[in-house]
């Protein structure tokens, strides 16, 4: 039976589902981004070391990953809308618990709570782009995307610094708990259900964990998924590891961090543009490859700049190509992975966001706090291994596919 649950009154414009899904798809920059400039404060407000107060990002990461797991089958399922509702919703609570935490322990499950929430957002707009797109169209949707996520890590650490200057590490979250509240709105109002009840599966236990066996057997798709997984690992090495580096070795201000992490946005935005433009001439294979490449080379060159003392912009140099690199990495990979899984898009994209997640969260981020405060060369030997393993990984298992 229909409901305005599942058939809102507003058809959505290709802006509008851009806009939407972009907001959507954001919630992991939003929620990691802004409260990255505030990071070194926490640890003195609830009386927790650096380290301990990066386990808060590393919980949000191990939630969103296995969130995935959970919420892609469901709306496979389901169909998208329930399953998004009640995803926005939890994450505006587990916010709320994330603003009044009274300990670095409590404040840890409740990002877990909000990252479970997110996983909702994360995993239905990929799959929600693969229901309504296909081919060279879906890479372009993807990139069209980059083009919006690009504006979360521009604004969020800004918006995360600005409120510094007038609230403390809580009102970041009371931030977050509205916005979460606000895309609950929108999809209510704008997101119809986007996957018909024909290609509808069951979500029983044994279907389940035969649809991520089958995709785990699937050679190109464990090759696309590992790649974005991997240029995730270095991307995360540099948001986890960046606030203490930059301010604590570098000597930069809470509000020039910002500006530096939001410039490096800037150059999501730009290759997300490139790539779109590009991407109908050459494929999404070469554009993959040649996205992995520059994160390689940049990966490495912010190693060198680290280990022989270039200074400050030596090392923000590479860092921006790097940080550039996701915006063609990301879309093509994300495409290639999801090409043929039309009956099983929710589970394809869970999984896709586990590799992501998992290998960036899950392994980049501890490595780069063993080296402990005074330090930024753990950081830039994460982001260098990862990013060359990355091209590396790509090169054995994801040929290129043949001609015509």
């Amino acid at each position: 039976m229909s409901t305005t649950v599942d058939r809102p009154p507003v058809a959505p414009t290709v802006l509008t589902l851009a806009l939407v899904l972009g907001g959507l798809s954001a919630f992991g920059p939003l929620s990691i981004d802004m409260y990255l400039p505030a990071m070194p404060r926490m640890a003195v407000d609830l009386h927790a070391s650096d380290a301990t107060v990066q386990l808060t990002l590393t919980s949000f990461i191990i939630g969103l990953a296995l969130g995935q797991l959970v919420v892609g089958p469901l709306s496979d399922s389901l169909g998208r809308r329930r399953p998004l509702l009640v995803g926005l919703a939890l994450y505006a609570v587990g916010s709320v618990l994330c603003a009044v935490s009274p300990t670095s322990g409590v404040l840890i499950g409740a990002r877990a709570v909000q990252a479970v929430g997110a996983a909702a957002g994360l995993v239905i707009a990929r799959a929600t782009v693969r229901d309504r797109y296909s081919g060279i169209a879906m890479a372009r949707f993807f990139s069209t995307l980059m083009l919006v996520n690009g504006v979360a890590p521009v604004l969020a650490p800004v918006i995360g610094a600005q409120l510094l200057t007038w609230t403390s590490w809580r009102g970041v979250f009371v931030t977050l708990a509205v916005i979460g509240t606000a895309l609950l709105a929108v999809v209510v109002l704008l997101l119809p259900e986007s996957l018909p009840a024909d290609l509808r599966t069951p979500a029983r236990p044994v279907a389940v964990v035969r649809t991520y066996a089958r995709l785990f057997t699937q050679r190109s798709f464990v090759g696309y998924a590992l790649a974005s997984g991997l240029m995730f690992a270095a991307m995360f090495a540099y948001i986890s590891g960046s606030s203490f580096a930059l301010q604590d070795v570098y000597g930069l201000s809470p509000q020039q961090f910002s500006l530096v992490f939001g410039l490096n946005g800037v150059g999501i935005i730009l290759a997300g543009g490139v790539n779109r433009r590009l991407v109908g001439r050459f494929g999404e294979h070469v554009m993959m490859r040649s996205g992995l490449v520059l994160a390689a080379v940049s990966g490495l060159a912010v190693l060198a700049a680290v280990a022989t003392g270039l200074g400050l912009v030596g090392l923000l140099v590479p860092l921006f190509f790097l940080v550039s690199a996701v915006g063609v990495v990301l879309p093509n990979a994300t495409s290639l992975a999801l090409a043929d899984q039309a009956r099983s898009a929710g589970a394809a994209s869970a999984l896709l966001g586990v590799f992501q997640f998992v290998i960036g969260g899950g392994l980049a981020t501890p490595l780069v706090g063993l080296g402990g405060p005074g330090t930024a060369l753990p950081m830039a030997v994460v982001i260098a291994g990862f990013g060359v393993l990355a091209l590396l990984v790509s090169l054995v298992v994801n040929r290129a596919p043949a001609a015509g």
